[in-house]
């Protein structure tokens, strides 16, 4: 590979983007101060750890709920000055009303990496499974996808609930299962939403 192609996909590979639920204009209605001093925000949900977003955005910026949006400092079209994590409970009512949308767009725009969970998932302990974490789905159909998936990967969500009898949505499971670990910051394991305290 010449350095021209690793130049190239390095922007690639450290870039970030989000998934807007809500977009205040005139920034949180709680805050008192006078509307000359507020920013508008948005709350986001980021496409690969699924971590809770509060956006502060540049003056004017142009979002509207489900955009995707670079939330890399150095994205070029840039509408964010301030990034900041925050829990579920942080989000408004509209931003918990559109989540569900967001998880669902999110999975829609990366089929296969949610399709390879159920390809790879492995034992977590001799007892448990990373595939009993779905909503769902127990001992019986957790087998059946292992057996199936050794014969042959699965392809896409309509292969996998054509060839395991009694898996009947499988995108629905694995966003109930996002909703789960987002909803819950105190769940013993997290399959999807990325914890990263110490």
């Amino acid at each position: 590979m010449s350095n021209t192609e690793d130049d190239a996909s390095e922007p690639e590979a450290t870039s970030r983007e989000a998934v807007i639920v809500d977009y205040l204009p005139h920034g949180r209605p709680d805050d008192t101060r006078p509307q000359y001093q507020k920013a508008a925000l948005a709350y986001a949900l980021e496409t690969e750890s699924f971590d809770l977003l509060e956006l502060t955005l540049i003056e004017d910026a142009d979002v509207n709920i489900v955009d995707r949006i670079p939330i890399d400092e150095a994205a070029n079209d840039a509408v964010i000055e301030d990034v900041a994590d925050i829990e579920y409970d942080d989000l408004s009512n509209s931003g918990v009303s559109e989540l569900e949308y967001a998880i669902e767009a999110i999975i829609d725009a990366d089929e296969q990496r949610f399709v390879d969970f159920y390809n790879d998932a492995q034992p977590i302990s001799l007892r448990l499974h990373q595939l009993n974490l779905l909503p769902g789905i127990g001992k019986k159909l957790r087998n059946k996808i292992i057996d199936k998936r050794k014969r042959q990967p699965f392809e896409s969500f309509a292969d996998l609930a054509d060839r395991v009898g009694g898996l009947h949505n499988p995108k629905e499971v694995i966003a109930e299962r996002i909703m789960d670990e987002l909803r819950d910051e105190d769940l013993k394991y997290k399959i999807f939403v990325r914890n990263d305290e110490s």
